[in-house]
């Protein structure tokens, strides 16, 4: 599993010019998912996300999470990040999941992060989506995770 977290003010997601999920202040995370992830892996980057600590303190220092600042996360499944661009000009999608195992593993994601206390919005699984975004610092962030650990 591989996720791109942004630190955000705010973030939202279009469909058909239609908004189906938005946060204010928080992470917007775009979630790919490979053939052998597990729920246990989509739980272990929810518990990191959660805890991730990369908002800033009284100090101005990166030492609070989403869940202390009373953040949300925008989640937004994201296949081409399992895009592999070693070979010609076109990039390969080989390597990530097909729906039928990603939407269930994005969907334990937002499960997870819900059981930890942080409000969740999505996106809508295999639509043309238009995300908006004002990333905040910029903070942006790629994490992995494997075998139920980040790596």
């Amino acid at each position: 599993m591989r996720a791109v977290v942004q630190r955000v003010a705010q973030a939202r997601v279009e469909v058909g010019g239609e908004i189906v999920g938005a946060i204010g202040h928080g992470l917007a995370v775009l979630v790919g998912v490979a053939p052998t992830d597990t729920v246990e892996d989509a739980r272990a980057l929810a518990a990191k996300l959660a805890g991730l600590r990369i908002f800033r303190d009284d100090d101005g220092k990166m030492n609070r999470s989403v869940i202390d600042v009373g953040g949300g996360v925008l989640a937004i499944s994201q296949f081409t990040l399992f895009g592999d661009t070693r070979r010609g000009r076109r990039p390969s999608f080989v390597g990530a999941a097909p729906p039928e195992i990603a939407e269930p593993l994005v969907t334990a994601v937002v499960s997870a992060l819900d059981e930890h206390g942080v409000p969740t919005s999505t996106g809508s699984f295999g639509a043309e989506m238009v995300v908006w975004l004002t990333n905040d610092g910029p903070v942006t962030l790629v994490l992995e995770v494997a075998d139920g650990r980040v790596l």
